[in-house]
């Protein structure tokens, strides 16, 4: 008996040291936070405004996508934009007022930097530094021309934010907006009722564009291109490059055709990445014909004035 009294005594005090003061039997746990949730990604994409060349020349339209191209930072340096693996490849947005990913896109934590890489229009992409992009040689329609449009854009060192990462779109390829004006011997009227047509010749409109840096390289054999006729003018996208100055332009009045001749100009005439040249072009009757006088260019203040015979 006194042995069994002795393993109850035990047994009692050996209960009493597992209950806390206040008679409560057991603890109560401060709830588990909640993780953190990832942190999206917010994009807004923009046509620089020094150049416009869409067709509505006020920058992106509705359903235009773009794909973009997300590059994290490793231990506080820039990473190097890879054909895969990267934090996003080629994920295409989407514009409606703003821009939607296809799929949700996250920063990697609050604290790593990234690189944005931006292009214009999203295609299949099989070699980041030779995106193959060929420029319509025949732009006398309008979706013609658009197609010949292709935008690039960079936005380096972006921190984590909830707010939307500014990314500027800018032109890779030059523009040419030729502007026909009546002179000696015609009437705005008569110019107007006349059939007028303009042609660029010797250009090489195949070209590859290195998504890293937005640099062009030119493909292909030259070729003549078709501007778009947009009221009194017309304009077209061509590749970046030097070409021969002597039959650059025709022109075409009712069934005869001048080409451009160098005179006093240089041989070679650049067209720059990024620029709209402005030719304006007076028609004028001569005894031979008609005289076109090729005006200065707007962009760079040179006169580059010529006649085609």
């Amino acid at each position: 008996m006194k042995t069994n009294f002795l393993i109850l005594a035990f047994l009692a005090i050996g209960l009493g040291s597992c209950s806390s003061g206040g008679g409560q039997e057991e603890d109560i746990l401060p709830p588990t936070p909640e993780p953190d949730k990832p942190l999206l990604v917010k994009l807004n994409c923009k046509v620089d405004a020094a150049v416009t060349s869409r067709a509505t020349d006020y920058g992106f339209e509705k359903n235009d996508a773009v794909g973009i191209y997300m590059v994290d930072y490793r231990d506080g340096a820039a990473g190097t934009l890879q054909p895969t693996g990267n934090h996003a490849d080629n994920l295409r947005f989407v514009y409606d007022s703003t821009w939607t990913p296809d799929t949700p896109l996250y920063w990697t934590d609050d604290n790593t930097k990234a690189d944005f890489y931006l292009y214009y229009p999203y295609a299949v992409v099989t070699d980041i530094h030779a995106h193959a992009i060929g420029i319509p040689t025949d732009q006398s329609t309008e979706a013609a021309y658009k197609q010949g449009d292709f935008l690039w854009g960079k936005t380096a060192g972006a921190s984590p934010t909830e707010q939307a990462v500014n990314i500027t779109a800018h032109h890779v390829f030059s523009a040419a907006v030729i502007h026909v004006k009546a002179g000696n011997g015609f009437t705005e009227e008569a110019l107007a009722a006349a059939n007028v047509s303009v042609r660029l010749n010797g250009l090489r409109q195949q070209t590859t564009v290195d998504l890293a840096d937005g640099s062009v390289s030119l493909k292909g054999e030259a070729s003549s291109v078709t501007p778009l006729k947009e009221n009194d003018s017309w304009k077209a996208i061509i590749a970046p490059q030097t070409a021969q100055r002597e039959g650059l332009v025709s022109i075409s009045v009712d069934g005869k055709e001048y080409r451009l001749t160098q005179g006093d100009n240089a041989p070679e005439f650049t067209f720059e990445a990024g620029k709209r040249h402005t030719f304006t072009i007076t028609v004028s009757k001569t005894n031979s014909g008609v005289n076109v006088d090729i005006g200065g260019w707007e962009d760079d203040g040179v006169d580059h004035g010529g006649v085609a015979e």
